[in-house]
């Protein structure tokens, strides 16, 4: 259904490939960095993103060195107990991982960048629900303030906002964010539905009038 299509750029420490949408069978060819291991294992991840591949709009983009993945950013429809699974148009950006050995060669920047040019995410509203428990604070030596303010940063870059609500899993800590971009395809009606859907106060009366 999606094109695979990339961008090589060369770095200090060797040409990097940034590809996506990617198959299962092309993941099947390469192997996850080593210290790819903030969610699992390696192995485990691997086969992790092999699963989306395989789900209802579900894309993996990959940053490459030669055979081996050092980057990744998921999207995929949203857990079906959330209250945005109930919305036609909503799509989450799931995990993005970047290996510590390749931080400071702007991967996670680029594949940011590389991954919403795709045009298949202008027809949704993308969000990312950003858990402070997830953070990797101890890799990056960052407060949970600065892992906070940078995340807002790179995904501002690509037009990513803040988003407000009062969903309880953004909720139960300060430091969690929402953050969404609504994409140039998506009708008014479907923009209405997600800004009632954001406080859950509105919620029902959003679903009752389509």
């Amino acid at each position: 259904m999606f094109a695979m299509h990339n961008t090589v750029i060369n770095t200090s420490k060797g040409k990097i490939c940034f590809e996506g949408p990617v198959t299962k069978e092309y993941l099947c060819e390469l192997t996850m960095g080593k210290n790819m291991s903030h969610f699992r294992s390696p192995e485990k991840q691997i086969e992790a993103l092999k699963t989306i591949t395989g789900l209802p709009h579900g894309m993996i983009f990959i940053a490459r060195h030669e055979n081996e993945i050092i980057g990744y950013v998921t999207f995929h429809y949203p857990d079906k107990y959330s209250r945005w699974s109930k919305h036609p148009r909503v799509l989450e950006m799931g995990g993005i991982e970047i290996s510590p050995d390749w931080r400071d060669c702007h991967v996670g920047s680029t594949l940011m960048k590389y991954s919403f040019a795709n045009k298949i995410l202008d027809q949704f509203i993308v969000i990312t629900l950003e858990y402070a428990w997830h953070w990797d604070l101890k890799g990056t030596g960052l407060s949970i303030w600065g892992y906070q303010d940078m995340l807002s940063r790179l995904f501002g870059k690509v037009g990513l906002v803040l988003v407000t609500t009062d969903d309880p899993d953004i909720t139960e800590h300060p430091a969690n964010v929402m953050m969404g971009k609504i994409g140039e395809k998506v009708g008014q009606q479907d923009r209405t539905l997600f800004e009632n859907m954001r406080f859950q106060k509105n919620y029902g009366k959003a679903v009752n009038t389509l």
